[in-house]
């Protein structure tokens, strides 16, 4: 999600460098910006174990970021929303939170004979 090579913004906020998005691909840059919203909950997610969660946030807060997840919050004009809703007309009946599945891949275990 952001950029690794030495710029202002990193310099004004190093916590930037220990960031678990931090990668040199920028290969989140679709999940932690997505309208999706199971992408939404995986980057959510992604940002609960992410040691500079709180200073990504208040960061975040200060800038007014218009939009995208940061420090686990998702960010829309500036400011956090409690959830996403879904496109279009609201159901009669709430249908169930989703859940989100973990992000390690599972293998099936071999049976040794």
């Amino acid at each position: 999600m952001f950029a690794t090579e030495y710029t202002a913004a990193i310099e004004e906020e190093t916590w930037r460098v220990d960031a678990r998005c931090a990668d040199t691909t920028s290969a989140l840059v679709d999940l932690f910006f997505s309208e999706q919203l199971d992408d939404i909950l995986r980057a959510k997610a992604f940002c609960q174990e992410c040691p500079v969660r709180e200073p990504c946030l208040e960061g975040a807060l200060a800038r007014r970021e218009p939009w995208g997840v940061w420090g686990g919050e998702l960010f829309a004009n500036g400011k956090v929303l409690a959830h996403k809703r879904r496109r279009g007309r609201p159901p009669k009946v709430r249908p169930p939170e989703p859940v989100l599945e973990e992000l390690v891949p599972v293998y099936p275990v071999e049976k040794s004979a």
